[in-house]
């Protein structure tokens, strides 16, 4: 008898800079024929509305308490029930989430990818493929300081300081100690093909088993 069909799900996970989203990116864009999505845990940051500016930028944005883990799981749990989701969306320049949410219709392939993944039993167990991408500390802290003062119009001192005093030891504390739970670590992130490739393979392996008659594969479409 063939496995009751339900949405395939990937967890992402690395630390700060790691190169997880260019894994997961990669991984769509190989399987973009089909039915697909990323769903990252950066939309589920806390709401903050009801703190100060100051108080927001005080916050320690990677320990486990800082994301709102209960609506991730309830809406991942809808998203495998085929229901659609409003989806939160986080407000970088403002610390804290937007008004706004998106509108996300189920998808055969979910691509759940962020830095604490692994940290959630509850999040574990709906994970049919749990990916850890491990890279060296200096080469994370500089795409960080590439990321946040390019993209989200963060200063450099704040960034470093940001670093040396929470994201850095939250890493050694909370993100290193998951790569137990990965079914495989890639190391180097994005540059990292084979790796890439043989996700790409097992994804539609399990896509076949669970009833999905077209698998596509496709290596040029972008997210």
């Amino acid at each position: 008898m063939s496995a009751k069909k339900k949405p395939v799900v990937i967890g992402v996970t690395g630390g700060s800079g790691s190169g997880k989203t260019t894994v997961s990116r990669k991984i769509f864009n190989q399987l973009a024929d089909n039915s697909i999505m990323i769903l990252q845990q950066d939309s589920y940051y806390n709401d903050q509305a009801d703190m100060s500016m100051e108080e927001r930028k005080q916050v320690n944005y990677d320990h486990p308490l800082a994301f709102d883990i209960d609506l991730l799981v309830a809406q991942l749990k809808d998203l495998l029930d085929y229901k659609a989701i409003e989806k939160p969306v986080y407000d970088y320049s403002q610390y804290t989430r937007s008004e706004k949410t998106i509108h996300q219709e189920p998808r055969e392939v979910i691509i759940l990818e962020g830095i604490l993944l692994l940290d959630d039993k509850r999040l574990r167990d709906l994970m049919d493929i749990k990916v850890y991408v491990d890279t060296d500390d200096d080469i994370r802290i500089i795409r960080r300081i590439q990321r946040d003062n390019g993209e989200r119009g963060r200063d450099l001192n704040g960034i470093i300081k940001q670093y040396l005093s929470t994201v850095k030891p939250m890493y050694h504390q909370f993100v290193e100690p998951t790569k137990r739970y990965a079914d495989i670590i890639v190391p180097e992130g994005g540059e990292n093909q084979v790796a890439i490739d043989l996700l790409t393979t097992k994804i539609r392996s399990i896509l076949v088993k669970r009833g999905n008659k077209h698998v596509a594969n496709n290596t040029d479409s972008t997210i």
